[in-house]
């Protein structure tokens, strides 16, 4: 019954084991009984998880992937796959593409509570396992996977073997503190605006010439088909959400007047808010929300952000430098902490440190006065200035 999974699953294994590893793969408790890795199409989940298989080096029959849209799946049940992989010795079993399968969360949730074994699964950014049926919620260890940093691009496509900076490395010194941890004929630029336009998503390894054509398939493709998953969204407003997305790209970052962009858009005023918040959740867009507030639905934010510069650029959307300046910041800060907007500054960290980005001739003028801020800026590759973070290397928190 298995032979054409355990056949696949070998075949993957060995195509995938040899590329770099994500800066994740070292964060996940592997030894979790189950473990649920979610992201954008096109991150990099697979390659994860194939790459723990081929580190745990067990016999097919004990350790197999599974991918949920394969061909098998219209013909067996995932419960049924899975009962049939135990007899044979089944102790750890990786599923991919979990939100392609009806119930996936409570077969899930069967297979967890009746059997002696490990499962990790993948999905859609938008899955939220509290609100499937089988809360998975108390069971799962659950982790987001992003895009490529800045350090994580270099390593891979130009075999650097560069380590994760420390928060206290930007924020307690300056630059000039952390030359020797790079090579001495080490030029950021070289390489830093190729990643800004082409670096995030691993697959620009597939032909740099085909990369915004995958950029926008994706996009349909999460519009399109993992969207219906969503509670709330109508996916017969699949085209207009795409609308949205090309009136966001000709004007980020902005402060939006929510209610004209909903007439704009023929929404009522809370739908429009419903889809923001969609496009926020798989990673599309980012919302920028005044410090102090939740980010609920009902919220308005005070901007909007593609989720990374790639978008922009793949969409035709405002790449003006400024903008393109904050949309990295604002994506690489966001793995890690809280981002909201503050009066003085762009950024406010973990309500804590206050972020103002620029070129290299931005002044200190707006924030001279503020405790724990910093000015974020392009052009330089290190600084002695203390409260001055070259831009390239928020890149390296990840």
């Amino acid at each position: 019954m298995l032979e054409a999974l355990f056949y696949k699953s070998e075949l993957l294994v060995r195509k995938h084991a040899k590329l770099p590893k994500r800066g994740i793969f070292n964060s996940i408790h592997w030894e979790s009984k189950l473990i649920g890795i979610k992201g954008v199409r096109g991150v990099g989940k697979t390659t994860v998880l194939l790459q723990r298989l081929f580190e745990l080096n067990l016999p097919t029959n004990e350790a197999i992937f599974i991918s949920l849209d394969d061909w098998f799946f219209t013909q067996h049940t995932l419960v049924e796959t899975a009962e049939y992989f135990i007899k044979q010795g089944g102790k750890v079993l990786f599923i991919d593409e979990v939100h392609k399968y009806h119930n996936w969360a409570l077969q899930i949730k069967n297979l967890y509570d009746c059997y002696d074994l490990n499962i990790v699964f993948t999905g859609s950014s938008i899955i939220d396992i509290a609100k499937e049926e089988g809360d998975l919620s108390r069971r799962a260890v659950m982790y987001k996977m992003y895009g490529l940093s800045f350090r994580e691009y270099l390593n891979i496509e130009y075999k650097f073997d560069f380590k994760e900076l420390k928060w206290s490395d930007l924020t307690n010194t300056s630059s000039t503190n952390l030359i020797d941890l790079f090579p001495e004929d080490f030029k950021p630029y070289k390489y830093f605006n190729a990643y800004l336009k082409s670096g995030y998503y691993p697959f620009f390894k597939e032909g740099k010439d085909v990369y915004y054509a995958k950029i926008q398939q994706v996009i349909r493709q999460v519009v399109e088909y993992d969207m219906a998953e969503l509670k709330g969204f109508d996916i017969r407003n699949a085209k207009k959400m795409l609308q949205l997305l090309g009136v966001i790209a000709q004007n980020v970052p902005f402060k939006p007047n929510v209610q004209k962009l909903a007439e704009k858009m023929d929404m009522n005023r809370l739908t429009l808010q419903n889809y923001l918040v969609f496009l926020m959740e798989a990673n599309l867009i980012n919302l920028l929300y005044p410090s102090g507030i939740s980010t609920a639905v009902l919220q308005k934010p005070e901007k909007i952000y593609f989720e990374n510069t790639n978008l922009a650029y793949a969409l035709g959307g405002d790449t003006n430098i400024g903008t393109i300046r904050e949309t990295f910041v604002f994506n690489q800060l966001k793995q890690l902490f809280s981002v909201t907007a503050v009066s003085q500054g762009d950024f406010f960290i973990d309500n804590q440190y206050i972020f103002e980005v620029g070129g290299k001739n931005k002044t200190n003028k707006q924030i001279e006065t503020v405790p724990n801020s910093f000015r974020v800026l392009d052009d330089f590759e290190f600084t002695s200035t203390k409260n001055v973070i070259p831009i390239w290397l928020l890149g390296f928190l990840y």
